[in-house]
């Protein structure tokens, strides 16, 4: 049996420790939340190198390449609503010939869930993805 004068102790302990469990909790999520993204946009620089490098009658143009990237982020990356838009870049240019090498890249700006409204700036996330033309 507790003493009376150890009534409510728990109640105060549990009011310290909740702010350091809520913060390691967010902190959990927002670091799942930025490896499924930085995975994302991996995949969506794979993808846009695949679209840019098949062997066509007509081969994809920048913008085609970049409008896969674009259109499998949309769908794909956690942001929200607030994030950016990702960057893809084709630096190497559409395949002109086979055997050169075609380079997408895909820069990513992650916006905070929790810590954004404090004025602290997530990280850049890049992919980067090169194949052989076909």
């Amino acid at each position: 049996m507790k003493k009376p004068d150890e009534r409510g102790v728990s109640a105060v302990e549990f009011a310290l420790l909740l702010p350091v469990l809520v913060l390691i909790l967010f902190g959990i999520i927002e670091f799942g939340l930025i490896l499924y993204d930085q995975a994302v946009i991996t995949n969506a620089s794979r993808e846009g190198a695949r679209k840019g490098i098949l062997f066509a009658t007509t081969r994809p143009t920048v913008p085609e390449i970049q409008a896969v990237v674009t259109h499998y982020t949309a769908n794909n990356l956690v942001t929200f609503a607030s994030g950016t838009t990702p960057d893809p870049k084709v630096p190497t240019g559409r395949c002109t010939a086979l055997g050169n090498d075609l380079t997408v890249t895909v820069d990513y700006q992650y916006t905070f869930l929790i810590l954004d409204g404090f004025g602290f700036t997530g990280p850049l996330l890049k992919a980067r993805t090169t194949m052989r033309c076909e």
